[in-house]
């Protein structure tokens, strides 16, 4: 398998104006019509966190800054969240969806994990700290596993505050709950549907794991991420889950249209799984995974630009969705990172034999 093309901050760039990471593309322009997300901007937080603490690049840090000041300018007096912000700078919602909390959340906890400016990480800690009081009332099981991926950056940044491992079992022990209730021999899974950045609830726990040593969390989490990675193979090719009907339990899975989020949120909760059990299986499905982006799917398709450094929001039953917009961009910078993160490109990129996961289901 080739190696990667160097990681570019380019299109982010383009993306990029004095307020914050733009919404939408059309192809390669931004499309300022439909504005910013909280979602967004959190998540392009996280990478170029990643980015500058790997490469101290200072247009990382002046992007870190931007995305930054934009989730202080989205968080309510409350502490929650506003997600939706219309080009004139007027917010286009009363409140942020739970997710959009969590995130915020877990962008925050990595700021404070990393070696960013004291000042910087100041202000990533009040925003944190004004948020994390809604986690407890979250339904939402992907906020749930944000919430618990930024618990666990924070300790790391604080190993001495005892409540954030606390905080951390209560959260995990939400996921098992759910698990407990939906999960049967052939559904190892939290909700009776697959939809969207799948890999997160599995890569949470993972992360339970590795800050309580409670071994309920390590099972469940490679339990659900075996079970994920088997259903998103087809033919030994990563197939995400397609937004067109998603997969309800007991139905025909959706192909299309697939989605770079999912391939990021797989490729990172492999990583965390081989950095929990140091199973190769786990080091392989990372790099598989990963290959969608590269022209490992079911279309052969190039999803990433290493021209531009832009991503296609995702493959349809025609081929290549040809707008690149932040989600996209973003979630193979998050994958990319988290790879060299963890030390994982030279072995992980070798061509690899089918695993346990590559289980043949029909298009």
């Amino acid at each position: 398998m080739v190696y990667p093309p160097p990681i570019k901050l380019d299109f982010l760039k383009v993306l990029t104006d004095d307020t914050a990471l733009v919404q939408h593309s059309k192809y390669a322009t931004p499309y300022r019509k439909e504005g910013y997300t909280t979602d967004d901007n959190a998540r392009a937080l996280i990478a170029c966190t990643k980015h500058y603490s790997l490469s101290k690049s200072l247009a990382a840090q002046k992007l870190v800054d931007t995305y930054l000041g934009f989730l202080c300018y989205m968080q309510r007096t409350d502490g929650k969240m506003h997600n939706f912000l219309g080009y004139n700078r007027q917010f286009a919602d009363a409140v942020g969806s739970e997710d959009c909390i969590g995130r915020t959340i877990w962008a925050c906890g990595h700021c404070l994990d990393s070696k960013l400016p004291q000042e910087t990480n100041l202000v990533a800690k009040e925003i944190f700290d004004r948020a994390f009081k809604w986690a407890s009332t979250f339904s939402s099981p992907r906020a749930n596993a944000f919430s618990i991926m930024g618990l666990f950056h924070y300790q790391k940044a604080h190993p001495n505050d005892p409540n954030i491992s606390r905080n951390m079992r209560i959260l995990g022990d939400q996921l098992l709950r759910l698990y407990e209730k939906e999960a049967l021999p052939d559904w190892q899974w939290f909700e009776p549907y697959l939809t969207y950045s799948n890999g997160r609830l599995p890569h949470a726990l993972f992360l339970a794991y590795e800050n309580t040593k409670e071994e309920k969390y390590l099972q469940v989490a490679c339990n659900s991420l075996d079970f994920v990675l088997q259903v998103q193979m087809v033919d030994g090719v990563f197939a995400p889950i397609g937004n067109r009907g998603w997969y309800m339990r007991g139905k025909e899975r959706a192909i299309y249209d697939q989605q770079s989020i999912e391939a990021s949120s797989m490729t990172e909760a492999a990583i965390a799984a081989f950095q929990s059990t140091s199973k190769e299986e786990y080091r392989q499905a990372a790099s598989r995974v990963f290959d969608w982006f590269l022209g490992g799917n079911l279309k052969g398709v190039k999803v990433y630009d290493s021209v531009t450094g832009g991503c296609c929001d995702g493959i349809t039953p025609q081929g290549l969705n040809l707008n690149k917009g932040a989600e996209s961009t973003v979630a193979y910078l998050q994958a990319h990172l988290a790879l060299e993160e963890a030390t994982l490109l030279p072995k992980g990129f070798e061509q690899v034999k089918k695993t346990p996961f590559a289980k043949t289901q029909k298009t």
